[in-house]
Formats: structure tokens, sequence, C-alpha cells
């Protein structure tokens, strides 16, 4: 094993990052320019790498509010889109271990709401992609311009008396069903969502700012990143969709320190058991890609486990190599160019040979 020291080093373009030094050190050089897309007046990201429970590259680049001037660091928070999917399996799982609920129950005994056709699908189905249900997305009016929320997920998903596939025969990613389970949530703990995750997740983990966002109606974010979309070498703020005011799958506001915090829990007992930890990272037939499986809210594939979010105005990814105690985590506030085959990159300088 390398011993770490720590050292703090200001560079262009960037706020404090912390570098590892060794006998063998990472090159600084090297992951600025992996990085350089995100450097200078540009919407920008921050990045965290952990190893063996140790930050040992922490920066930020670019901007998180280019309007006005704020840059973007660490501590930054920003929307997560699909990495927030880990966190509402994570609340299923804790209200498994409460004995409130099953993995197996069907979704009808919590949201009797939905048709007759949903009436096989269960919690698990929703939970690895297997449910067969319609995506939401494709039922939104082509003129529609306010956000919807949950509720109209739900509507709309009751609404239809007809699925994908039979529940359990096949694999079809399902933001829809992440809504859903942030509802059965909801029933289940008599709590709102947004509580749920804070008072069971969130404080427990010292996360002390991520929260569930909900638009007038929680907490403002702060230190927020707002998204952009660059265009002709215009940034222009994209920051909003229809879609993003929905909560179970993509809701969560977090920054990479609090995210480190995050992944330090998923090897301890703190919040999840070994018996949830297990089932979230073990993988689930069918699969829809012979080199991606799914966990709980986790993709998996050889080594890693893994979970970008996409949205518009931001791309996101969180890598855990779990054998080596590693973890590479890259928040952004742009719609161009998603982070994962990045992440990887910068992973490999990590990893024990």
């Amino acid at each position: 094993m390398r011993k770490l020291v720590f050292s703090t080093i200001a560079l262009v373009g960037m706020l404090a990052c912390v570098r590892a030094q060794s006998a063998t050190p990472v090159n600084d050089a090297r992951i600025d320019a992996m990085m350089s897309r995100y450097a200078g007046n540009v919407a920008g990201a921050s990045l965290i790498v952990v190893k063996d429970g140790k930050t040992v590259v922490r920066c930020g680049f670019g901007y998180a509010n280019l309007e006005e001037h704020t840059k973007a660091g660490p501590e930054t928070n920003y929307r997560l889109a699909s990495v927030s999917k880990q966190f509402t399996a994570a609340s299923i799982l804790l209200l498994k271990q409460d004995g409130k609920l099953r993995l197996d129950d069907p979704v009808r005994k919590w949201l009797p709401e939905l048709p007759a056709s949903d009436g096989k699908i269960t919690l698990r189905n929703l939970l690895t992609h297997t449910s067969g249900l319609i995506d939401y997305e494709d039922l939104i009016p082509a003129d529609r311009t306010a956000q919807i929320d949950d509720h109209d997920v739900l509507r709309m998903i009751a609404a239809q008396n007809r699925l994908y596939f039979e529940p359990g025969s096949a694999h079809r990613y399902s933001n829809g069903a992440f809504v859903l389970l942030g509802l059965v949530v909801e029933r289940t703990s008599g709590v709102g969502l947004a509580d749920f995750m804070k008072k069971r997740i969130f404080q427990p983990l010292g996360m002390e700012h991520t929260l569930m966002y909900e638009h007038g109606r929680g907490p403002e974010v702060a230190n927020r990143a707002y998204g952009y979309t660059e265009a002709d070498g215009k940034w222009t703020r994209t920051d909003q969709s229809v879609t993003s005011a929905t909560r179970g799958d993509g809701g969560i506001y977090s920054s990479v320190d609090d995210l480190a915090k995050w992944d330090a829990a998923l090897y301890t007992d703190k919040l999840l058991n070994a018996e949830s930890r297990k089932l979230a990272f073990t993988p689930t037939e069918p699969i829809a890609d012979p080199d991606v499986d799914f966990g709980f809210g986790w993709r998996l594939s050889g080594d890693t486990v893994w979970h970008s979010g996409e949205s518009i105005g931001f791309n996101n990814v969180i890598i855990r190599w779990p054998k080596q105690h590693v973890a590479v985590i890259i928040l952004t506030n742009r719609n161009e160019f998603q982070p994962y085959p990045l992440a990887l990159t910068i992973g490999q300088l990590f990893l024990d040979r």
C-alpha cells in the first residue's frame, strides 16, 4: 500500500485541489489535461477521488453559475439526475430492514391506483428495471410547458392498461419505476420523500448539504450549480425541463464531498446492513446489455459498480471499485459530454496493479 501525504495547490480554472504525493505520484498535469474541457470561463465540474477511505484528489473546475461568476468547487451542489436512483433504492431497503415492506410486494399494494395490467409488478421489478412500465416521458403531451410532478406521473401510468412486457421477463430502463418507488416510500413510511431521505440517509451520514429538492416546498439548494448548454461558443442556462421536478428518479442535489461520505457508508453497516448491500450490488436477470448488469439503483460492470445521471444541463457519474476501495465521482453542469469514460480513465491511475 502506498503511503499518502496530502498537499493543497491552486491551479488556473479550479479551486483548491488535494493531490496524493508519493514515491510514484499521480501526475497533476495528466489529471488537469483530462479535465481541461471544464477549466476556464465555462460551465464546470467537480471531481473527487477516494482511495482506502482517504481523499486523494478533490477539485473544482470552471463555473457553477456563469452569470454570477461563481466558481465550481468540491462543495458545489449539482442536480444528480439518475444518480439519485441509488438513494431511492436505499430508502426502499431501509424500509425492508424496518419490516415495513417486502421486495416481492406487488406495487399495487402500495399504489392501488395502478391498473390491473400492473398486478404482477413487484417492488423488486421496479428496482431492477424489469417492470415493463410504459415510459412516462412518452406520455407527456407535446405542448406541455408546466413541469410534471410525481403525482402526474402516477396518473399518467395509471391511465395505461398495458405494459411493454410481462414483469420480470425482460429489462427496460425506467425512470417511472423510480418515481413510483419514491411514492411507495412516502406511503409506507408516512412521511414525505424529502424528509425520509434527510432523516434516514443524509443526516446520519453527515451529508449536510444534500437534499431532495422540491421547488417551493422545501429549502433552496445552497452552493447550487445551474445547468447550461453550449452552442457556437455561447453558454445558455438550461437548468430545468418539463421533467425536472420529479423526485425518485432524479431529484437530489449533492456535492462530491457529500457523495464521498455516501461511498464510505457503503462499506459499513452504518446505514444499510450486509444483506441490503448485497441485494443492491447483486446482478438481476434478465439484462438488456451483456456488458452491464443491474442491481438496485446501480449498474454493475466487471469490477465496478456505478451509475450515471443525465438531465438538461447536467451530466454526472459515480464509479466505485469496491475490491480496491477506490471511487471516482464527477459532477458537471453542462448538457454535453458524458463523464463516465473520463472517470474510468482517472480511476485507473489509482488502482493497484
